[in-house]
């Protein structure tokens, strides 16, 4: 099965970069005979540019030239120049980039309608010739960032797009949220109009808070200066790493933070490209993870963050990491999963864990989690027998928990204090088909969904109590 992921904007190309290098590290890491294989062919092509330009793809052998089933848009130039001047730059080719010069002016409107309907044939005609590439198509990745104008505005736009071209094909994005100290004045009117879009048009939305990323970088770092380890970490181990992929310039500070989100999509599509006793579909996620169409927002955390060089891995630590996937400094939003109320969990192991150890940890956790009265063995596993780069196992968490609502309401409470004072509207309002409305529909539309989990909060206190069994009269 073949994953399209799909960059739009500045900080999605940034964390798709990052993806990209640590995809090819982790491939080469398995794939030590250069033969193209089923797990590569899950987001890579195998091209034969031996005649020059964009060759016949190449099934089976030796791999020729490998390039990235994806499709990178920006409105300004700079970071998708940067990826083509890179050492990635021969994995992607002119026909999968799509860039503007002028930037969305951290505008939403800009970014949808604008930009959206400018280039709407350009961006759709890339998605179908990119799709024609894949046997088997799963489903479309989104990487954006809600704050800012084209992440925001053109990355829902192609998120629309995608649910009018491919009906039948999942789509599943991961936001970016801003965190309240945003330099971007505009963003909790960028954040609520594509929350809006979001709601209504996404199967699964991995919601990802920038603050969250940032203390985890800092926990490591204080970690590892402090000593307390006890015992030297593996360096390409860090989740924040970059060792050992091809990245050899300078980083910049936001490698560390996209590297984790780079993680994240690693451990998410590990299933489908790699061997397991345990295979988990990303469809099989939305399947079993959102009993309600809206509730789609899934609550991501991985552990472990480093690896200890010394190898043997006791029992102890490995149920330390099943432990570490619902406190709270592993999230990667500002959440705690452990006092709210789940709706279902996902469970994706790499490595060397047995299916006894899954089911041992979710009967040891399970009693310190609150689940809905009508779910209470809302677990999903998945087990992949390939471990992330320099660690022996590894272990990604999906909750589709109330936990997220906090992080709605307060950005419901940004988007009031703008929006009470009309600041800024007259931007939004001059741009063609951009209404007032749109920002009451959008901030109608979030509020209903807070509701909606403020009436499963509701249930919360109700008493767990298993289902009467049917009686079979003898």
């Amino acid at each position: 099965p073949v994953s399209l992921p799909s960059a739009v904007g500045q900080c999605g190309n940034q964390v798709g970069c990052r993806f990209w290098d640590l995809a090819l590290r982790e491939h080469a890491a398995v794939n030590k005979k250069g033969i193209y294989d089923e797990s590569l062919s899950s987001f890579f092509r195998n091209v034969d540019t031996r005649s020059g330009g964009d060759g016949p793809d190449i099934y089976k052998g030796k791999i020729c030239s490998l390039k990235a089933r994806a499709l990178l848009i920006d409105m300004e130039e700079g970071v998708v120049n940067e990826i083509l001047q890179g050492p990635l730059r021969d994995v992607f080719d002119s026909k999968q980039l799509i860039t503007d010069v002028s930037g969305s002016g951290n505008n939403w409107a800009v970014g949808h309608k604008l930009y959206g309907y400018q280039y709407r044939e350009n961006i759709a005609e890339k998605l179908r010739k990119t799709a024609e590439h894949c046997d088997c198509l799963q489903c479309f990745f989104i990487i954006h960032s809600m704050g800012g104008g084209t992440g925001s505005g053109l990355g829902t736009f192609v998120l629309n797009l995608l649910e009018d071209e491919f009906p039948e094909v999942y789509r599943f994005v991961t936001s970016v949220y801003p965190s309240g100290e945003d330099d971007v004045i505009t963003s909790p009117y960028n954040s609520v109009l594509a929350m809006k879009e979001l709601n209504e048009h996404a199967d699964c939305v991995l919601p990802i808070e920038n603050e969250s990323l940032f203390d985890i970088v800092n926990k490591i770092h204080q970690m590892i200066d402090s000593g307390k380890l006890g015992s030297t970490v593996k360096q390409n181990s860090l989740v924040t790493s970059s060792a050992g992929s091809t990245k050899t310039v300078q980083e910049k500070p936001f490698d560390a933070m996209n590297n984790i989100v780079a993680n994240l999509l690693l451990n998410l599509t590990s299933s489908a490209r790699f061997e397991g006793s345990l295979n988990m579909d990303l469809n099989e996620i939305s399947m079993n993870l959102v009993p309600f169409p809206r509730l789609h927002y899934l609550v991501s955390s991985l552990t472990p963050l480093y690896t200890l060089t010394d190898v043997n891995v006791p029992s102890r630590r490995l149920d330390q990491m099943f432990s570490d996937a619902f406190s709270r400094d592993h999230q990667l939003i500002q959440a705690d999963p452990k006092h709210s109320l789940y709706l279902a969990c996902a469970l994706l192991v790499r490595g060397n864990v047995q299916v006894s150890d899954l089911r041992r940890n979710i009967e040891r956790l399970k009693p310190s989690l609150h689940f809905v009265s009508w779910n209470q063995e809302g677990w999903k596993t998945g087990l992949c027998s390939v471990p992330p780069v320099g660690h022996s196992h590894s272990l990604l968490a999906l909750a589709n928990n109330t936990c997220v609502k906090p992080t709605f309401i307060e950005l419901k409470d940004r988007f009031m204090k703008l929006y009470k004072k009309k600041a800024h509207l007259h931007h939004y309002l001059h741009i063609d088909g951009m209404e007032q409305s749109c920002f009451s529909e959008a901030i109608s539309s979030l509020s209903d969904l807070i509701e909606e989990y403020n009436e499963l909060d509701a249930t919360k206190g109700g008493p767990r109590t298993d289902p009467s069994r049917l009686k079979i009269a003898s």
